[in-house]
């Protein structure tokens, strides 16, 4: 049985290739029936944490439960998970119509009215080796199995490569929709952050194998501001405050500081004369990121001397 409502519950999970940590002793859960934006660079750890949870690697050390069991050789947990990933293989002479019949037999709730729809809006080419199928074409097939299969958990790692702004707009638009009828849980690790960011509920960041954000994403668009103005004036203002990246032109400043600005805070900005503009998703996560690795690198200099 799952705790509460959670489908994923992930403890001290860590991750070792010889001298590379690839996930450091992270822990989270995954609620039912929502959308979870797993985000972060290439090589943070992102598909092979989704890689350990869907019983495709192991872990070094740590504990796993999906659906409140260890997912490791249980059909009773695999079959009730999709994973789309970037790198899926297929037979040399296998065409759309084999992959799909293939996930037609393995996942329980497939529509194969839905497929058809899909097929239909990413005008796939039915005769068309897999093979031979460009990059977008192949992703398109992914994204087809991973919506029509209905899984309880679904993962989509990179699922947009080679597919051209329209085809992921499709791609966004379909998930959603049926996503609203048919709720589930889904994972979607993505590098176009202020593309999905409407689209995902809670956000999972994850920087060199460590968890640096867990929150859900209205929280999260309330959290930082850029204050930009005279340079005396904003520093005046952030002292004491969380700052996450600073930009300065001649005697203009741009700071990004974290922390939700009060009344009283924006009548100060507006007695100071400065200006306050968002920071969306995409601006924030790559600021603590960046942040992270500044703080990791003075730590690893400090261990050095």
């Amino acid at each position: 049985m799952t705790t509460g409502t959670h489908v994923i519950e992930v403890n001290n999970l860590t991750k070792r290739y010889r001298d590379i940590v690839a996930v450091d002793d992270v822990s989270f859960t995954i609620e039912k029936d929502t959308i979870y934006g797993l985000l972060g660079r290439n090589g943070a750890g992102k598909t092979t944490v989704m890689s350990i949870l869907t019983a495709q690697n192991f872990a070094t050390s740590g504990d796993v439960r999906v659906f409140g069991m260890q997912p490791y050789e249980n059909a009773k947990v695999l079959s009730r998970m999709c994973f789309v990933r970037e790198s899926q293989k297929y037979p040399d002479d296998a065409l759309p119509r084999h992959a799909f019949a293939t996930a037609k037999l393995f996942f329980p709730h497939w529509d194969d009215e839905l497929a058809a729809q899909l097929i239909e809006d990413f005008q796939l080419p039915m005769k068309t080796r897999i093979k031979k199928m460009s990059r977008g074409q192949l992703s398109a097939v992914g994204v087809i199995i991973g919506i029509a299969s209905r899984a309880e958990i679904t993962f989509f790692d990179e699922p947009y490569l080679g597919l051209d702004a329209v085809a992921r707009q499709i791609f966004y638009d379909r998930l959603l929709e049926d996503y609203v009828t048919h709720p589930r849980t889904i994972i979607l690790s993505s590098h176009l952050i202020d593309e999905v960011s409407n689209l995902i509920e809670r956000v999972l960041v994850i920087d060199r194998g460590r968890i640096l954000i867990d929150e859900a994403t209205d929280a999260i668009r309330d959290r930082a501001a850029n204050i930009v103005g005279d340079v005396a004036a904003v520093d005046a203002f952030v002292a004491g405050r969380e700052v996450i990246h600073r930009e300065s032109l001649g005697r203009v400043a741009s700071v990004t500081v974290l922390g939700h600005l009060t009344a009283p805070d924006r009548a100060e900005l507006a007695a100071a004369g400065l200006d306050v503009t968002p920071v969306s998703l995409q601006q924030l996560i790559v600021r603590t990121t960046q942040r992270a690795a500044a703080e990791a690198a003075t730590a690893e200099e400090g261990a050095l001397r």
